[in-house]
């Protein structure tokens, strides 16, 4: 088995299609530690505030925290391990415990040693990481957050071969049925004739069974395609738009462009194409959308 097969094999808490990204962000910080400072060990102490922001912005919209990856991660082939002052051992996953032991968390030797002989590996670990855990809009946001630099990084093909394989028509058919227009504010901006600024955005994500299929697809313009896969923008069963109650701002044209969608309509398709599924509607919902939502824009 491969590294790339390593990474994408952690064992992972799934029931239903939750999200459950903990070990694949802990290995991403570890993945951007190791770029900076090589193969230090990573003390929970110092490291807990950077990746509990990692969570909150990229996990399940649900209470959770990083010492379960900090401590069950070692239980994986060859990827990590812990240590504490008393020794070798993680001393649990209680973030409390892993303070007290002044546990440290490192990756394992042997991965180490193959990311040292082959410079290219960290790139394609972390491609691999991202591509089958996260919507592509977040892969730069979450690189950021975790301190890794991709530039020039290639895709694994044996990330392409775990997921369903890319329907090139998905992104015609969806900006089609739509019109050329944002699904959210009606932005229908082209350039020599060309749609510019509009994506076709998954509602259920690829990398968690979502399909290449219209009934799974909104055309949205870039900002609130980001903001939906952020969880700031949702979907009632009704398809109506909901705007988190977490998201703060101040600029008028922040109010324009985002909280006053509160309540609204999506813009439905054109006649014959399919509107959104209710099953992925609830997918986002419970996976992506932070709760609550606010109250319907006056």
């Amino acid at each position: 088995m491969d590294w790339v097969d390593r990474v994408l094999g952690v064992r992972r808490w799934t029931r239903g299609g939750e999200r459950a990204p903990h070990k694949p962000l802990l290995l991403l910080y570890a993945l951007g530690a190791y770029q900076r400072h090589g193969a230090a060990p990573i003390p929970f102490s110092a490291a807990e505030a950077s990746l509990q922001r990692l969570l909150r912005e990229f996990g399940p919209p649900r209470h959770t925290h990083m010492g379960y990856p900090f401590h069950h991660l070692a239980a994986d082939d060859r990827l990590w391990q812990v240590d504490t002052d008393d020794g070798p051992g993680s001393p649990g996953s209680n973030p409390g415990a892993l303070r007290s032991t002044r546990a440290r968390g490192r990756l394992h030797p042997e991965l180490t040693a193959a990311l040292d002989a082959d410079p290219r590996l960290l790139g394609r670990l972390a491609r691999a990481l991202l591509e089958a855990n996260f919507a592509p809009s977040l892969h730069d946001d979450v690189c950021q957050e975790a301190g890794l630099d991709l530039a020039g990084a290639e895709l694994p093909v044996a990330v392409e071969s775990r997921l369903p394989p890319r329907d090139p028509a998905f992104r015609w058919e969806v900006l089609e049925a739509y019109g050329f227009r944002c699904a959210f504010c009606d932005y229908d901006g082209l350039l020599d004739g060309v749609a510019v600024g509009l994506d076709a955005a998954h509602v259920r994500w690829r990398s968690y069974e979502g399909p290449d299929e219209a009934a799974n697809g909104l055309c949205l313009c870039a900002l609130h395609h980001r903001l939906l896969d952020r969880g700031v923008l949702g979907l009632t069963p009704d398809r109506e738009i909901t705007v988190s109650h977490g998201f703060r701002a101040t600029a008028p044209t922040a109010s324009l462009l985002v909280l006053d969608l509160s309540g609204r309509p999506v813009r439905p398709p054109r006649s014959g194409r399919p509107t959104v599924e209710a099953g992925h509607i609830a997918w986002h919902t419970d996976q992506v959308f932070r709760r609550p939502a606010r109250a319907p824009a006056a």
